[in-house]
């Protein structure tokens, strides 16, 4: 009788896995995710970016310029969709990140309404547990996307997200989970 030897390749986590990717919901409960029509003139670009819901469409919409000028109420964070796969033109799919999926442009996009999503945070930020969200609310520069999160206030580049906080600190990707409509 032969004897099986198993190998097994395990895995270990020196410091801290990977939080996710921007837009993953984390904890099922509770949570409150809503199917919402994406507005046509602007629609969500990113998953795990604050949406506003616009006054004219009725659809929810990234922010444009000019929204953060006298405060912004977020109505909620676009969710990452499931399953995605990145287009790639090899047929080695494990080579490519799915990190930073695009929504879709018109229809349908998932907004969590209340709950915990991992949200990417610029290079050089730290946010902390319980810590304050602020979004950026001015067009995009550099590593600031217009409509994503930030751990620092800017001053007239950013605004206060009043109900939502940090729960962590960023991954080795920048990406920290944060904690909407408390």
């Amino acid at each position: 009788m032969a004897k099986f030897k198993g190998k097994t390749r395990d895995v270990a986590f020196k410091y801290r896995m990977g939080a996710g990717y921007p837009g993953d919901v984390t904890r099922t409960h509770p949570v409150d995710i809503f199917p919402e029509l994406a507005d046509s003139t602007n629609p969500p670009t990113l998953a795990g970016q604050g949406v506003i819901l616009d006054a004219t469409s009725h659809a929810v919409r990234k922010l444009i310029t000019g929204d953060g000028v006298s405060g912004v109420t977020l109505y909620g964070i676009t969710v990452r969709t499931y399953p995605f796969q990145q287009a790639q033109t090899s047929t080695n799919f494990g080579a490519t990140p799915i990190g930073g999926s695009a929504l879709p442009v018109s229809g349908e996009v998932d907004v969590l309404r209340r709950g915990s999503i991992i949200a990417a945070v610029p290079a050089g930020q730290a946010p902390v547990k319980g810590g304050a969200v602020y979004i950026w609310n001015v067009a995009s520069s550099g590593a600031h996307i217009q409509g994503s999160f930030e751990a620092t206030n800017g001053t007239s580049n950013t605004t206060l997200v009043a109900n939502a906080l940090w729960n962590s600190g960023p991954d080795a990707n920048g990406y920290a989970e944060l904690v909407f409509n408390i």
